[in-house]
């Protein structure tokens, strides 16, 4: 079966607009983590967002979609991070549109960060507003598959938190079966008061800066971006564009609770497990895991007990959730970014706000920026319903 290599990268988040800020506030350890902007919420002054730091009518005017209507803000960030990823992979219109060439997004929110709307929209308050046919998770996919004209395989996948690590998971398998030549993979969530208003009723909303892997946290924090991969086969890739190789890829669902892994991370491990087996690779060679971590106090506890499980000798791990905050179905394609970004660079960059490491299992996440030769990285996505999916790159 072909290979798959990484050709392209695009991100906005908290921390920057474009792959290049992004990576500088990795490197500086600097969060996005703040009061919100933008987003108008009841829960703006109580709690602290990953917001990305452009309004509508910036985000519009990046990418060039001023006077157009009906644009939801998930969509805006799609956009923007499709077209990072499709420039730094020097794709052509031509390839673009070649039906050998996919799309494969997710969305949890989809147009639904228009709550307002949706809520007048759906209780026939008349006239309707420019949001009426975009609540669908699947709304952004279909304006970029329109804006781009792309006539190959598309689809949009909505696993909760693992979607977009899903969609490069899928999109592997295709290209792996010779069904796709490339594919653009990845996710985009705006913030939202559904969403706020969702995990707040759960009880699982920190009133601090998430805190990853520590006794004090408190749960998670909420944030927005967009993320997108190129992913193209040995067959037709241009090697001086390679970044990465997508080694391998799990997937499992333990089906434990609604929005809960079960104490004995079944669905971690087992994600964990067919990764390591799906890369052909020992669990000790893995140099490095960009791990779900939300600062929820069931996650941390039960992913920390899925790595003992998994390895004899955990790898360094972060969460950079505590920079981005949790981007819901972005989450995985970021953090696939992100650990990409580690393996090209061979550093390591610190898990913020872990003062005081959980002492269950003897773990602490990195604390400082380390430099190190890595080879292989781990990137781990936990959705709701026990949806668990863990991916490797290594050097291309």
């Amino acid at each position: 079966m072909s290979k798959v290599y990484v050709t392209g990268l695009g991100v906005v988040s908290a921390i920057g607009n474009n792959i290049a800020e992004n990576l500088a506030s990795l490197k500086a350890g600097e969060t996005g983590i703040a009061r919100a902007k933008h987003f108008q919420s009841k829960y703006a002054n109580l709690y602290d967002f990953g917001e990305v730091q452009l309004s509508d009518t910036e985000l519009k005017k990046r990418t060039q979609t001023e006077g157009q209507k009906g644009l939801s803000r998930t969509t805006l960030l799609a956009y923007l991070a499709f077209e990072e990823a499709v420039k730094n992979a020097q794709i052509s219109q031509e390839e673009l549109s070649n039906i050998k060439t996919g799309f494969i997004s997710s969305s949890t929110v989809g147009g639904m960060c228009h709550t307002d709307d949706l809520y007048h929209d759906a209780n026939l308050n008349y006239p309707p507003t420019e949001f009426v046919e975009v609540y669908a998770g699947s709304a952004h996919t279909n304006e970029i598959v329109e804006r781009y004209h792309i006539k190959g395989f598309t689809s949009t996948i909505n696993t909760a938190c693992s979607s977009s690590a899903n969609a490069v998971l899928v999109a592997s398998r295709l290209i792996k079966a010779g069904k796709l030549d490339r594919a653009i993979v990845g996710g985009a969530d705006a913030l939202a008061k559904y969403t706020v208003n969702g995990f707040n009723a759960l009880m699982i909303l920190s009133d601090i800066p998430c805190c990853p892997f520590d006794e004090r946290r408190k749960g998670l924090t909420l944030g927005e971006g967009a993320g997108y991969l190129v992913l193209e086969s040995e067959r037709v890739v241009k090697t001086n564009n390679i970044l990465a190789e997508v080694k391998g890829y799990g997937n499992a669902n333990d089906a434990y609770h609604p929005s809960a892994t079960s104490p004995e991370a079944l669905g971690p491990k087992t994600a964990m497990d067919k990764a390591l087996k799906s890369a052909d690779v020992n669990a000790n060679e893995i140099d490095y895991v960009n791990a779900h971590g939300t600062g929820t106090e069931n996650n941390d506890i039960t992913e920390q007990f899925a790595f003992t499980q998994t390895f004899k000798s955990t790898p360094p791990f972060n969460s950079t959730k505590s920079y981005t905050g949790h981007t819901l179905a972005a989450a995985g394609a970021i953090e696939s970014i992100f650990s990409i970004l580690s393996l090209r660079e061979n550093e390591m960059y610190p898990s913020l706000n872990c003062e005081q490491p959980i002492q269950d299992h003897g773990l602490q996440p990195l604390a400082s920026k380390t430099a190190k030769p890595l080879n292989l990285v781990m990137s781990n996505s936990f959705g709701f319903g026990g949806n668990c999916t863990s991916l490797i790159f290594s050097k291309g």
